[in-house]
């Protein structure tokens, strides 16, 4: 596995970043969403507004600079969210309920002590410093302080820098679900679940 970074992971994000964490958020996915999500200047208001640090794990630098984020999903939201009211207020009615649809195609559903992880991504100017190790394996800890036995992730085809990270922090791949003609509105052909497994012996350590 790859070593850490001197960083450490916290939880949220300061508020005082959520433009940040929206176009960071915005660079690392427009291939995927672009064609659903733009045009860009809407993208980016309703990822500012919607974007939760209460399912964020963040990366900052000594003078605060937002260097990386991961996020989740929990039965109680996720890292981007929102609702339909949340997209008809940045893109009107008529185009919320169409983007819903979509997005709703993207969705994965929550499984019992699995912690399904919503979204990492890193700066340019901290890549390659160890910043998604880093916050991989806040992950990790944040999912045994959930009592969870696994971390869910799913990557797809056009990002194998990032499934050789995953395959190097312990994630396995399980299966990949091909998209079909749906690849020309998200712009990749399939995705594949990785899991990664808590360790029981660390589990049991941690029981009452």
């Amino acid at each position: 596995m790859s070593k850490p970074s001197g960083h450490i992971a916290q939880h949220g994000f300061p508020e005082d970043q959520r433009a940040t964490v929206a176009a960071l958020f915005w660079e690392a996915f427009k291939a995927k969403l672009g064609l659903l999500m733009r045009p860009e200047e809407t993208a980016l208001k309703f990822l500012t507004q919607v974007a939760d640090p209460l399912h964020a794990l963040c990366v900052l630098d000594e003078e605060g600079t937002l260097l990386g984020v991961a996020g989740f999903k929990t039965d109680t939201g996720s890292f981007v969210g929102g609702g339909l009211s949340d997209l008809a207020q940045a893109y009107g009615w008529l185009g919320a309920l169409w983007r819903a649809v979509g997005l709703s195609l993207l969705e994965r559903d929550l499984q019992p002590g699995v912690l399904t992880m919503d979204g990492i991504f890193v700066a340019p100017q901290a890549r390659g410093m160890g910043i998604g190790t880093t916050l991989l394996q806040a992950i990790k800890t944040e999912a045994a302080a959930q009592g969870c036995h696994a971390v869910r992730l799913d990557v797809i085809d056009i990002n194998p820098r990032a499934h050789a990270l995953y395959d190097r922090e312990g994630f396995v791949a399980q299966k990949t679900a091909q998209i079909g003609p749906l690849r020309h509105l998200f712009g990749f052909q399939s995705a594949t679940e990785m899991r990664f497994a808590l360790s029981p012996v660390a589990d049991a350590a941690r029981s009452p």
